[in-house]
């Protein structure tokens, strides 16, 4: 649990455990909410490293002072646990969307996923998701795409450090990934696809790590709540 006596306004990085179906945004409400209890009504909350609804695992919330480190804790590094089932494409290259084309792929075998994974590694050039939060004229490029727009989208070059197969289940497919800010695993599971001459789409994703940061040390949203809840009454107690 969190130390007792914390001046939030002076700082404070607080590793959350983002629950399925919460966007980055929604967790930050909540934190301020929470804020709010014991007494913090203007304090500045945000987080570093947008996680999409459909992912869990560590988000960096960042409260008072902490702010202004959003940016340098955002550029680490970051790992990941992606599932991925192959022979099928979305058009938002995840679960958000249902399956738009199916793709052989029983020719796939493990030693191949090895090897197309080796491919995809190092500096790269990725194709972000149309459905992505990509800002283009001031919108984001999901908006365009709700809208039934057609944009361009430039590719982007990340890194991608190591990746390591850890469950081969043909057609699914769980990886671990270490890579560098700005990598869509999206689209990361798009390009495994088209590696082995099939289709890939992301079914599950878990942030593990976020530079010195691990899911190790997340706080789940219930824990932090009975926190404040706590200190909330004990304050109106005094």
């Amino acid at each position: 649990m969190l130390p007792e006596n914390i001046n939030f306004e002076e700082g404070i990085v607080i590793p959350v455990d983002k629950p399925y179906g919460w966007t980055s945004s929604d967790v930050v409400r909540k934190v301020r909410v929470m804020l709010r209890w014991i007494g913090y009504r203007k304090i500045k909350v945000g987080h570093a490293g947008t996680l999409d609804p459909l992912a869990t695992g560590l988000l960096l919330i960042c409260i008072g002072k902490a702010t202004k480190l959003a940016d340098s804790l955002q550029a680490e590094e970051k790992e990941y646990i992606a599932d991925i089932e192959l022979g099928a494409t979305t058009p938002s290259y995840d679960m958000e969307h249902g399956i738009d084309q199916r793709y052989p792929y029983k020719h796939i075998t493990k030693d191949a996923v090895v090897e197309a994974l080796k491919s995809i590694t190092g500096e790269i050039e990725q194709m972000p998701p149309v459905y992505s939060a990509k800002q283009i004229s001031g919108k984001r490029a999901y908006e365009y795409a709700r809208e039934g727009l057609e944009v361009e989208l430039k590719r982007a070059n990340v890194t991608i450090y190591d990746t390591e197969l850890l469950e081969y289940a043909l057609p699914d497919e769980r990886v671990r990934i270490r890579c560098s800010k700005g990598t869509y695993i999206r689209s990361f599971a798009r390009d495994l696809g088209e590696a082995l001459g099939s289709g890939g789409y992301l079914t599950g994703l878990i942030r593990t790590a976020s530079g010195k940061y691990n899911t190790d040390e997340c706080y789940k949203l219930e824990d932090l709540e009975k926190y404040f809840f706590a200190k909330k009454n004990n304050s109106s107690q005094i």
